[in-house]
């Protein structure tokens, strides 16, 4: 019997809900969505958010953003002559600090944020004895910073996202494929998005229902190309 065809699916238009509403809550990052949303009450200037890559530390950047008008600048951007920028704004976000920061600018960002009394971010995957950090003092500023940590989404968590997931791309799945899903794919939300954006394109190709089936062929390949 030959295979029903196949048609090529258009990448159409979504946009993924990133706002503070939208931010689903779960015990892997309930302290650190508290911690943000008492901005700008905060136990010291600084704030250091670590977690690992797919934890959703971006969507809360982004919540926190829409929240408070931060101004968010990634780490390797940052330079002494968008420090002054930078202030304007209620607050600052420096995101993904393991990548490498220059040192003078931070120290610079950190002591002229105290001096105006406004509150800074930084997110990375690791903290900041990892950074080779070479001025003393900035270390020393790190140190006396608020950590908190976002660890990988469990189950309940993990469901909620992809559920979401799906909603944005105006998509309703069966809570049974759902779960499939859930006990089988790795505990990451940045891979919950690479799979659902799959089995997206295959159901559009094949013109066929997302199914059980469907959806551990698609997240096979998904897992071949991490």
């Amino acid at each position: 019997m030959a295979e029903p065809p196949r048609q090529l699916p258009l990448e159409l238009p979504h946009e993924a809900a990133l706002t503070r509403d939208d931010y689903l809550v779960g015990v892997s990052n309930k302290a650190a969505f508290e911690l943000l949303s008492r901005w700008p009450d905060w136990p010291s200037p600084v704030v250091v958010l670590a977690g690992p890559v797919g934890s959703g530390k971006t969507h809360l950047v982004r919540a926190f953003q829409d929240e408070s008008g931060a101004a968010v600048i990634s780490a390797r951007e940052l330079a002494a002559d968008v420090v002054e920028d930078l202030l304007v704004a209620p607050a600052a976000v420096i995101e993904d600090t393991h990548l490498g920061v220059n040192d003078t600018a931070l120290f610079h960002l950190l002591n002229a944020s105290r001096q105006a009394g406004k509150k800074v971010l930084i997110t990375s995957r690791t903290w900041p004895a990892s950074w080779k950090i070479t001025l003393p003092d900035l270390m020393s500023r790190l140190r006396a910073a608020t950590p908190v940590e976002i660890l990988e989404p469990d189950d309940d968590l993990l469901r909620r996202v992809l559920v979401k997931l799906f909603a944005d791309r105006q998509i309703s799945v069966d809570i049974g494929v759902v779960d499939y899903l859930v006990v089988r794919m790795e505990r990451s939300l940045e891979v919950a998005m690479q799979a659902v954006q799959a089995i997206d394109r295959e159901a559009l190709a094949g013109r066929v229902k997302i199914t059980k089936p469907l959806v551990g062929r698609v997240l096979e390949n998904v897992h071949k190309g991490q």
